[in-house]
């Protein structure tokens, strides 16, 4: 296999999953491609337990908006689509030179941006919290 063109655009997981999904609604009419199918039900199996089972492209496009003010750049917005941070450690791990680049305000405005577009994912860190206490 070649790659004609590596830089033609990055893809969230949200994307590869609707992908995947319409793949795979396709393929149940036509015969099953053994490794195909085996990859295209692994990878369908991981996105749907992690972040962007819960994302709508609505979801992703206003966040994206939102962030626009930060100067962040594509790595770093698609790192913050992907695994949305739930604390302002993600964020100096996911935002390069972060401390530089972004005072404490705008990194609590950017995690609160984040509850805002992507909610499930705090649900799910409220509830591992809960898990935590119980032991």
């Amino acid at each position: 296999m070649e790659i004609v063109n590596p830089n033609v655009a990055t893809l969230s997981n949200f994307e590869v999953m609707k992908h995947l999904q319409k793949l795979k609604d396709g393929r149940k009419r036509d015969k099953p491609h053994g490794q195909l199918a085996t990859i295209t039900y692994e990878t369908l199996r991981y996105l749907e337990n992690t972040p962007c089972n819960g994302q709508t492209s609505d979801s992703i496009t206003t966040c994206l908006k939102a962030l626009e003010p930060f100067n962040l750049n594509k790595p770093e917005k698609l790192m913050l689509i992907n695994s949305p941070p739930t604390t302002a450690l993600e964020i100096q791990l996911m935002i390069e030179e972060s401390e530089e680049r972004l005072t404490e305000e705008q990194v609590q405005q950017l995690l609160k941006i984040i509850v805002e577009h992507f909610p499930h994912v705090q649900k799910a860190s409220d509830e591992n919290d809960d898990d935590d206490d119980d032991e």
